[in-house]
């Protein structure tokens, strides 16, 4: 998370925002739900301050969510892809060619077939659409976390975030629309490319301009700097997740199972492309100090994204939106169940295996 030049990243901790965050989604709901019901007006004025259909005011919470995450990531690191090029290969495999299909087959599997009975059948096409665009981009900020808890390497993990990142530029517009013409949704594609320019393009050139300015006064002064941003981010996501359930409101106390329905595809794709990922990575003889974090990157969602983006193209009120908030709501506790399948899968993985030094 500094720079990657001559020192070793420092390792996160997982912070008290962070390990609590599904606590913190939880009172978002019944927050959000209670000023849904009791000021009606208030959410409606909110969510009517849009300009060419993108909300300002959660524009400018998601640049504050957005913009602290990217400003810890060191496009340096590129320089180091070659090093670590075979568990950089299977988390590229994973979170491009495998996730974002996986995803949008469990959401015609389950929500659109198993499901369809117990949902909203005027919502089916939005809430495929929410779980496709909650695919379709890699982690950012949290994989830090989950790599420093499954002793992962940080070159490898700030090197693979980096590169995710630079791709998820160029990628997430084309995936996300040939997943949704796919699945037979309609694509509003003025409206995905302004969602892409403001909420990546626009937010990466600012972070990177912002933190080569931090470092020019030197690491220890950018430290402290991301240090204090981060509250400002979970902040700004809970903020926005509590104006989403004031829209939501009616529609869960009307139909509450839908958040446990929409949980189960999410929870699946983590599963499985966390299990890809781990076993692929053994096959190739990956060190589990790589195994680990490409499992955990190729696993994780960058919700935050999806969070905007869904609420950009569908709507506050739309199952989109919904389903890429319980994606928030899920991440924490899962994704801590895959580090300790990890951690304790350790002796396995290495196992009379042919280490190599990637």
């Amino acid at each position: 998370m500094t720079t990657i030049a001559a020192t070793k990243p420092s390792p996160p901790a997982i912070g008290f925002f962070e390990r609590y965050l599904t606590v913190w989604v939880g009172l978002c709901i019944v927050a959000g739900i209670a000023l849904g019901q009791l000021l009606p007006g208030l959410s409606k004025a909110v969510g009517g301050m849009e300009v060419a259909r993108v909300n300002v005011p959660v524009g400018l919470l998601i640049w504050v969510m957005i913009i602290p995450m990217l400003l810890k990531i060191d496009f340096g690191a590129l320089g180091q892809v070659a090093s670590h090029w075979r568990g950089i290969g299977v988390t590229l495999f994973i979170n491009w060619a495998v996730k974002p299909f996986s995803m949008a087959l469990l959401g015609w599997i389950f929500i659109r077939h198993f499901f369809a009975p117990l949902l909203p059948a005027d919502q089916l096409d939005s809430y495929v659409a929410g779980l496709i665009l909650l695919a379709a981009a890699p982690c950012t900020a949290m994989v830090f976390v989950w790599s420093q808890l499954c002793k992962g390497d940080p070159y490898f993990t700030l090197s693979q975030v980096a590169l995710n990142d630079a791709i998820m530029v160029i990628a997430f517009a084309p995936v996300v629309a040939l997943l949704l013409g796919l699945s037979s949704i309609a694509v509003p594609w003025d409206t995905l490319l302004v969602s892409v320019g403001l909420y990546i393009v626009v937010p990466v050139i600012l972070s990177q301009l912002w933190r080569k300015a931090l470092l020019r006064q030197g690491t220890a002064h950018f430290e402290r700097v991301a240090a204090r941003l981060g509250p400002f981010s979970i902040v700004a996501l809970l903020m926005t997740l509590v104006l989403l359930f004031a829209f939501q409101g009616q529609a869960i106390l009307e139909q509450p199972i839908v958040i446990a329905l929409l949980a189960v595809p999410i929870f699946i794709q983590v599963v499985l492309n966390s299990g890809l990922a781990y076993v692929l990575n053994r096959k190739l003889g990956v060190k589990h100090c790589v195994a680990g974090p490409s499992a955990l990157i190729g696993a994780s969602n960058f919700f935050e994204l999806a969070v905007a983006t869904a609420i950009s193209l569908f709507g506050f009120e739309s199952g989109a939106a919904l389903a890429t908030v319980v994606g928030v709501l899920i991440e924490v506790p899962v994704m801590l169940a895959v580090v300790a399948v990890v951690n304790r899968t350790q002796g396995w993985y290495e196992a009379g295996q042919p280490m190599r030094t990637d």
